[in-house]
């Protein structure tokens, strides 16, 4: 198959969150299936920075939009080890900041247009390069335009022949702007409507893409299911079980070549299931960085997350006190996110810090050291589409304490009666005490019955979060999207 993913980020080239790891991990995966894969992402300032990563001009694209036309200049990059080609789309007017959002959540007056114009010259740009994919791959709202313009603008040329898949990572980003989008790319006024584009008074991007795009799928089984609750649906539950019977859930693989503790070279001992030595090393590294006492004996207990309300971190906040004045405990903290949240945690580490560490900073190296050091990772997330950090922890043998929400359900096995069957802790509600209780049976499991402890770091060390199964299930969805794309043509 040709597959192309159009996307507003993705690694090794850019990131924010991850989207960014999803699109570069799948893309190498599926090449690997021996799929033709290639990626469009739009050229950002901070790609200059990445100068181990050779990008050429190759030409400019003519982009054809509502009522203008415009040059770009576009580059590519190939890359001879995953065989996967990606194209980074020039335009000094929307994509010189090195924001890739603006506002994270799509609300900047800007970002319609922005991705408007990325949208359609994504398309032009597979003109261009005379390369026409089988399924084009969209991630989220930035992309919500594109399966529309295969349904008027491009139906009917070679191009319309493409199968979409929409991909939600998050449905509360929604990306919400101005009516004028529409005009200013080309799409037709007569789909700024309930069951299009319309909501509320402007246009909504991810929920016209839901309505156009041949298949949907979300990041995780359980997150396709929630979504369709009108508790969780952020305003469009009508709309996901409106496309019910094309929406499907696949849940995210981990790169697992670049998180492996047996090959990490950011981490202070290399180990593995069969001699986990190399651990309790990261441990006694990991409790240096921090100024925390050296002792492998004390529990340790790590979060590496954006620090917002959806991650549930102040159910945390709101038990710091207890649990490090009730148990002999450690806790770290790497991230970055809302001020208030960020302000509350450097509060308590300056209150608490003999043991407990906060990092407010994106900081992958230091993320390596957390998972590979710590006892357990702390996840109370209010909803998680899928959730990567869980996997990363499992993989290096770090033990998830979670709520039962999302991908966490589909990734995190918790027996409360037999434990040793386990692969982490789970609490169900967005509750406070609930978490506190938790993390005090894992501290007891921890301290009066290490064995089980070790069993359940050995039952996380043995899943398998690598891409490939998951890729194999992509590429199965987008037969399916291609098979119900012919059927438009007959």
């Amino acid at each position: 198959m040709k597959i192309l993913m159009v996307a507003p980020e993705a690694v090794p080239f850019v990131k924010v969150g991850g989207l960014a790891d999803v699109v570069g991990s799948l893309a190498k995966a599926l090449s690997q299936l021996n799929h033709d894969v290639r990626i469009i992402i739009p050229k950002y300032q901070c790609l200059s920075l990445h100068c181990e990563f050779e990008i050429k001009h190759l030409d400019t694209v003519t982009v054809e939009l509502g009522n203008s036309i415009s040059k770009v200049r576009f580059f590519a990059n190939d890359d001879e080890v995953t065989k996967v080609k990606t194209y980074f789309i020039e335009n000094l007017d929307y994509f010189e900041n090195s924001d890739v959002y603006h506002d994270f959540n799509g609300n900047d007056h800007n970002n319609g247009y922005r991705f408007a114009f990325f949208s359609r010259a994504a398309l032009d740009l597979c003109n261009k390069v005379n390369w026409y994919p089988d399924i084009v791959h969209c991630h989220d709202w930035t992309t919500g335009l594109i399966p529309a313009y295969l349904n008027t603008k491009d139906f009917s040329k070679k191009l319309g022949r493409s199968a979409s898949l929409m991909t939600i990572h998050n449905l509360q980003h929604q990306g919400y702007c101005e009516k004028d989008v529409l005009n200013y790319a080309g799409i037709p006024t007569a789909l700024f409507r309930e069951d299009g584009f319309e909501s509320y008074g402007k246009v909504n991007l991810l929920k016209g893409g839901i309505y156009h795009s041949t298949k949907i799928n979300t990041v995780s089984p359980t997150y396709s299911i929630e979504i369709q609750d009108d508790k969780s649906g952020f305003g469009l539950a009508n709309v996901t079980r409106f496309r019910s019977s094309d929406l499907f859930g696949i849940l995210n693989g981990i790169d697992t070549d670049e998180w492996d503790p047996e090959r990490d070279n950011l981490i202070a001992r290399n180990y593995s299931i069969s001699d986990m030595s190399g651990k309790k090393c990261c441990k006694k590294e990991l409790q240096k960085i921090c100024k925390f006492r050296l002792d492998e004996k004390i529990p340790f207990y790590v979060v590496i997350s954006r620090l917002y309300e959806q991650k549930g971190l102040d159910l945390l906040l709101n038990i710091v006190k207890p649990l490090v004045e009730k148990l002999n405990i450690q806790i770290a903290i790497v991230g970055t996110g809302d001020k208030k949240i960020e302000a509350s945690f450097s509060e308590k580490a300056l209150m608490y810090k003999d043991r407990f560490y906060v990092n407010l900073s994106f900081d992958n190296d230091m993320a390596h050291k957390m998972i590979s050091g710590g006892d357990f990772i702390i996840m109370p997330s209010r909803f998680e589409p899928c959730g990567l950090s869980q996997m990363y922890a499992m993989r290096y043998g770090t033990i998830p304490i979670a709520r039962n929400t999302g991908g966490l359900i589909d990734s995190v096995k918790f027996n409360p009666d037999i434990l040793r069957e386990s692969t982490g802790f789970k609490f169900e509600n967005c509750d406070s005490q609930e978490l506190f209780e938790t993390i005090s049976r894992s501290y007891n499991c921890f301290n009066d019955e290490y064995s089980t402890y070790e069993k359940i770091q050995k039952n996380c060390m043995k899943k398998d979060f690598s891409w490939f199964s998951s890729a194999e299930k992509y590429a199965e969805l987008y037969e399916s999207a291609i098979n119900a794309r012919k059927n438009a043509f007959i």
